[in-house]
């Protein structure tokens, strides 16, 4: 043999020394250290993008709360407005159907005669039509004001026109029928003569 390939087999892969347990050992501790050292230097941080799955769970929770609390916020509000337009509809009604009654009082006032206006019977009617009027007042009914006010088609029915200087133009020269407001809208509209 040449004096190469004797230095190739003294070289060869089985001259290296093998490892001893020690020496693997000693390896498998370092590396247990240093993965302490950098568990201990640097806590676990979790990723930014994902959340616990607890939080995101009360988040959800708590948005459904919220989103059903104001849902019942809202139906409670138009519950209460609704009930409210309820009552004014039905006391618009109540008192549609009740003006007839207080014209005819009105007119059997009227129809009177002078002799026996001071009879306890007139008197007797006459108070009993001052209480129903003070009575509607108490609940929120007015008489429109016509004779004498300028022409609001808002308030009055102009069933009849007369050419009279002594009135200005436009104005209500005689109430034919009295409108009534219930808390500021029309019930009725006043039946009127104008003045051109």
């Amino acid at each position: 043999m040449s004096e190469e390939n004797r230095e190739e087999k003294k070289t060869g892969p089985c001259d290296q020394e093998p490892e001893t347990a020690e020496t693997t050992e000693q390896t498998a501790g370092t590396e247990e250290a240093s993965e302490e050292s950098a568990a201990d230097a640097e806590p676990e941080k979790e990723p930014v993008g994902k959340k616990d799955p607890k939080d995101a769970q009360i988040e959800e929770l708590q948005d459904r709360l919220r989103r059903q609390m104001a849902e019942f916020d809202n139906f409670r509000k138009r519950t209460e407005k609704e009930k409210a337009s309820m009552y004014e509809i039905g006391a618009r009604d109540i008192i549609e159907k009740i003006l007839p009654v207080l014209d005819n009082f009105e007119r059997g006032l009227a129809a009177v005669p002078e002799d026996e206006k001071g009879s306890s019977f007139a008197e007797g009617i006459e108070k009993i039509y001052r209480q129903f009027v003070k009575t509607l007042e108490d609940a929120g009914v007015e008489a429109i004001e016509a004779v004498g006010q300028t022409f609001d088609p808002n308030l009055h029915n102009a069933v009849m026109h007369i050419d009279d200087e002594q009135y200005g133009e436009n104005e209500v020269s005689q109430e034919l029928q009295k409108g009534y407001r219930y808390r500021g809208t029309v019930v009725r509209h006043s039946m009127v003569q104008v003045a051109n």
